[in-house]
């Protein structure tokens, strides 16, 4: 288990060139932005904001040097709901990186600093600190997650303090075993950036700065110029670097061309950084023999240490690598239990040097919530015409800090995935029409609906629901007689009907269950009968009943009318031909008296 410290560590040696691949997917997103843009230094394409989220448009202050020089973003106030979602879709099934940058809607002081938290895929990666927008690398967040289902979907969670504030989304695609560090990689996990280093480096840098190769995903590199004052000292090169841009991670060549090296009076090269404690992080240490004094094995070799063990051993770059120039990666995966992450190298012969170092936190990725229990609510939403207020966007169990409103979940471990268990939205102000895919909530076990103006009929159904504990649609406007279906709700303890304007008999299995101890209220139903309590129903029809006795009744009538009419015209008929034998008559007495 992750929780377990990972002693699996890989050397990462590519012996020969990849071959050519096409262009990885790409989409990369200028929130709020109404036509598609492209910037500078790069030329680089960010598509347009369309139809991907709700939120509201408007103009950016960027938090930093190092985001995009975007001139729009997207926020998304708490009057929208708690939640708001990127919804992307037709994204290829891969591996992906995807990096997300902050805005701010006006200029950053502590009263507009948004605080609020993100998840990839329905599991929070990110929370937002106070003073981020003092600082650089914490403009954005990134992570490395699979995709599989053809879309991706990043959310982000108002946790109080200002409105979420979103300048660009990147989705990149890099290589399907891209940062693999052992058996837990993969579907279940995602790898989210904690500090990425280019050491003796001077500025910040992308990958497309270092003209990396795009299945590299144009990783983001800090620059680190010293581990701590007079401890160590920058070396540079511009000869190439073999092995380096190699499957899977294919790492530019000019991230190996600086390097941190130890002095005589500071043995030790050492970088430290806070964490969350009982975390797992998996480390990606990069070396290059750059150091022109170090020609052969043997002449510079180090032990590894991260929070005090050993983790590699006798480590000889040139001896490891074949050759200097030649790039070198070291991967440790490991529990930390503290809130310091130390990395050392502590040199046994020569001194230690280092080139570039990459943490992740291995983040364990959620269970997600059935889809078409997903897609019901979203029809309810519709039908109920649910308050903004509620957001009820992303997945309504995931992540687990912030489940949807109103929407009690429960993991069913036979799937692996969250089911929906209870609805509780009583005075929230609904109305329209109950729909039938409530149903598709099969795990329900108490349905709260009561005191609100829900009107029609109530669906027939929810008697498949047989899960149903607790159903309560009281104080709304339900017509109609009540489903002979609901009957078949052996698990019902307690079913409120009471103030609607609901007609007919109440289904003869219901009113047994009344011997059960079950608790029923039908009372202020006008047109209700059947069960102590109510009127004494008078000869009653089913529905199916009623219908027939209706069509016989005009079957009976259109008869009725056809004869008559048949009648009517037989009478004119004979009328009309008496009239003309009447009228033959008189001509021929008149013929005979002119004669």
């Amino acid at each position: 288990m992750l929780r377990q410290l990972l002693l699996f560590a890989t050397v990462f040696l590519v012996l020969r060139p990849s071959c050519p691949r096409p262009a990885p997917y790409a989409l990369r997103i200028s929130c709020g932005a109404r036509s598609d843009v492209r910037t500078p230094p790069t030329n680089t394409l960010w598509y347009k904001d369309f139809a991907y989220t709700g939120g509201i448009p408007s103009n950016a202050t960027r938090p930093s040097f190092i985001t995009p020089p975007l001139k729009t973003l997207r926020y998304f106030p708490m009057s929208e709901g708690p939640e708001n979602c990127y919804n992307i879709n037709r994204v290829p099934k891969g591996y992906y990186s995807v990096r997300i940058f902050f805005g701010l809607v006006g200029e950053p002081n502590f009263d507009n600093e948004p605080l609020f938290d993100v998840s990839v895929e329905g599991t929070q990666i990110y929370s937002l600190q106070s003073g981020w927008t003092n600082r650089d690398d914490e403009s954005f967040v990134e992570a490395l997650v699979l995709l599989t289902d053809g879309s991706a979907s990043f959310c982000f969670h108002s946790t109080g303090h200002g409105d979420p504030a979103i300048l660009s989304i990147e989705v990149l695609q890099v290589d399907d075993r891209a940062y693999y560090f052992g058996p837990h990689w993969g579907q279940g996990t995602i790898l989210r950036t904690s500090s990425r280093l280019s050491c003796g480096a001077q500025k910040p840098k992308f990958d497309v700065d270092y003209n990396g190769d795009h299945w590299g995903g144009d990783r983001f590199w800090n620059p680190i110029i010293t581990f701590g004052q007079s401890s160590d000292r920058i070396i540079t090169t511009t000869n190439g670097i073999k092995q380096a841009s190699n499957s899977p991670n294919f790492y530019p060549e000019a991230l190996y061309q600086t390097a941190l090296a130890g002095m005589d009076n500071q043995p030790d090269l050492a970088y430290t950084m806070d964490v969350d404690p009982n975390r797992n992080y998996s480390i990606w240490l990069h070396f290059a023999e750059i150091d022109p004094s170090v020609t052969g094995v043997g002449q510079r070799v180090f032990d590894i240490l991260i929070n005090g063990d050993v983790a590699f051993h006798d480590v000889d770059i040139v001896n490891m690598t074949g050759d200097i120039y030649s790039a070198l990666v070291l991967n440790k995966t490991l529990a930390v239990n503290g809130r310091i992450l130390a990395i050392t190298m502590h040199p046994t012969k020569g001194h230690a040097l280092i080139n570039a170092i990459e943490i992740f936190e291995v983040v364990l990725a959620e269970s997600k919530t059935f889809p078409d229990e997903v897609g019901a609510l979203q029809t309810l939403k519709s039908a109920l015409g649910l308050p903004l207020r509620f957001g009820w966007n992303g997945d309504p169990c995931v992540p687990q800090q912030h489940p949807w409103t109103g929407a009690d979940c429960q993991f069913d471990s036979t799937s692996s995935k969250w089911a929906i268990d209870g609805l509780v939205l009583d005075n929230q102000g609904l109305k329209g029409i109950l729909p039938n895919d409530i149903s598709k909530l099969r795990y329900l076990q108490n349905i709260n609906l009561s005191g609100n103006t829900i009107h029609g009929p109530i669906p027939s159904s929810l008697g498949t629901i047989t899960t149903l504990e607790i159903l309560d649609l009281s104080y709304n406007m339900f017509n109609g007689s009540i489903p002979e279906s609901l009957g078949q709700l052996t698990s019902l303890r307690r079913l409120n009907l009471n103030s609607n304007s609901l007609s007919g008999r109440v289904p003869a299995a219901l009113g047994g269950r009344l011997l059960h101890r079950a608790s029923f209220n039908f009372t202020d139903n006008a047109g209700l009968c059947g069960i102590p309590g109510l009127p004494t129903c008078g000869p009653h029809l089913s529905v199916g009943g009623t219908i027939g006795v209706v069509l016989g009744s005009c079957t009976v009538l259109l008869l009725f009318f056809t004869c008559l009419t048949c009648w009517w015209k037989r009478r004119q008929n004979i009328l009309r031909a008496q009239k003309t034998a009447g009228i033959y008559r008189l001509h021929k007495i008149l013929e005979a008296l002119l004669i």
